[in-house]
């Protein structure tokens, strides 16, 4: 199989993740899948930035351990990646700023040649890896004209200078049949999926790694008609979110470990009121502030058991792309369907990952809800426990939601009668949700299936 690994590494500030993502570019431009992996600090300047490329014929949904070509901004990329280097690897490193073994360039003559700015170092060295790798010009500077909009031209003639000043190394050709692909983030296909499952709102506080899905939708929200919302606090988020819910309006937040544990309180709340939500978990390191920029899968309890009392709940965790998007639309339906909370369970690889777009997947109807019947009851019983909803305004019908203990009509009640009937209608919407989700695509099975072994596992790889 033909594939290629490249690491590009710098200071922060230095621009690696928008570098990468050209490389990534002029890679999905001569026809190969991509997978970009993107690895940053919590800091503002300095510290170690590096994304790694891989590029192959065939989709990847992760990086490999080897790299077959170093592109070293600053000394630190040298020194700690260097030995991941395969035996036919090289280094192209810029020759002001690191001392090793490869292709030196001589990053800031360039630049001063053509009276660029020091940022466009990582034009330069892009420069580079094409000239070593043998890509035709005319193709990386269709490329970097379409990915650099700013100052253009200049960055063309650097790049143009650092091409001609490398020896080839690699010889990357273009794939038989290949063509450009869409290239999304993970939180980009999350962003998507809820969008195909018809949401109305997004609320969401900034938190890493989540925060590309707020980025997105508050790009698209004009044209997608739908409110996006960035309140004051997770706590306001949550509730905002609720509120849109009551009022029949579809809406889903976002956030990581430490803003959920902020919404637990109101998680309950969906849990007894029967609101409708969906709730995109994007995982870090923890506990408490952890590692902000770092991917770590150890919410899965916290998911399944947050928020005071028993109540139903759905949750996935994705993998890949495709099922991001996915079981993003059919969160939306689910929570809808059945009136409870709905967790999408990402992570950092999986959320702020850059992958090609493969076929989109099917997305199944909405699901039609019950009617309702007159007088209204909001919290009539029923045998699977869904009670017919209807949202305000709706004339002559008051439509009661409770926090506290309530009966059919949503009064508060403390008899131990009716909270136990209650409590059990709540409950029987579990038995519904594991019909809903016993449908193809919730679980993935592959490798032999006369194996004797098998192995379970969640998330992203």
């Amino acid at each position: 199989m033909t594939e290629y690994s490249v690491l590009i590494g710098g200071k922060a500030g230095d621009g690696i993740a928008q570098a990468g993502q050209l490389i990534a570019s002029i890679f999905n431009d001569l026809g190969y899948h991509i997978y970009q992996y993107i690895d940053y600090p919590s800091l503002i300047r300095g510290g170690h930035n590096f994304c790694i490329i891989r590029a192959s014929e065939k989709p990847v949904m992760a990086h490999r351990s080897g790299i077959d070509l170093i592109l070293a901004l600053d000394q630190k990329t040298a020194d700690l990646h260097k030995q991941k280097l395969q035996a036919h690897g090289t280094v192209i490193y810029d020759s002001s700023r690191v001392n090793t073994e490869g292709q030196p360039l001589g990053i800031q003559e360039i630049i001063d040649l053509y009276q660029g700015r020091p940022i466009m170092g990582n034009t330069a060295i892009i420069g580079a890896f094409c000239g070593c790798c043998g890509i035709p010009w005319g193709r990386a500077e269709k490329v970097i004209r379409k990915n650099l909009l700013k100052e253009t031209d200049t960055n063309i003639l650097i790049a143009r200078e650092a091409y001609a000043k490398v020896s080839r190394c690699m010889d990357i050709q273009p794939l038989d049949g290949g063509h450009a692909r869409p290239m999304l983030s993970g939180n980009e296909w999350i962003g998507l999926g809820l969008l195909a499952g018809g949401i109305d709102a997004y609320v969401a506080y900034p938190m890493t790694p989540s925060s590309g899905v707020l980025h997105y939708l508050a790009s698209v929200a004009d044209e997608a008609g739908i409110d996006v919302v960035h309140p004051e606090s997770e706590i306001a988020v949550i509730l905002m979110a609720l509120g849109y819910s009551y009022v029949g309006k579809k809406s889903a937040v976002g956030t990581s470990g430490g803003g959920f544990c902020l919404m637990t309180e109101a998680l309950s709340l969906a849990g007894m009121a029967e609101l409708p939500i969906v709730i995109v978990m994007s995982q870090r390191g923890g506990p408490s502030t952890g590692l902000p920029t770092y991917t770590a899968q150890s919410d899965l309890l916290f998911a399944c058991h947050a928020g005071q009392g028993e109540f139903p709940r759905l949750i996935t965790a994705p993998g890949t792309p495709d099922e991001a998007y996915l079981w993003a639309a059919e969160a939306v339906h689910i929570a809808w369907k059945c009136q409870v909370p709905a967790i999408i369970l990402s992570d950092k690889t999986l959320s702020e990952g850059i992958y090609t777009a493969g076929s989109e997947p099917q997305i199944r109807s909405a699901p039609v809800l019950s009617a309702p019947s007159f007088p209204y009851m909001r919290y009539a019983d029923t045998p699977d426990g869904i009670s017919p909803l209807l949202t305000p305004p709706s004339r002559d019908e008051v439509i009661k939601v409770n926090s506290y203990a309530h009966d059919y009509a949503g009064i508060s009640i403390e008899d131990p009668e009716m909270v136990m009937t209650m409590v059990h209608k709540r409950l029987r919407k579990a038995e519904n949700l594991a019909d809903y989700t016993d449908k193809p695509g919730a679980v993935y099975l592959g490798g032999i299936p006369t194996s004797e072994t098998a192995i379970l596992c969640w998330g992203s790889p």
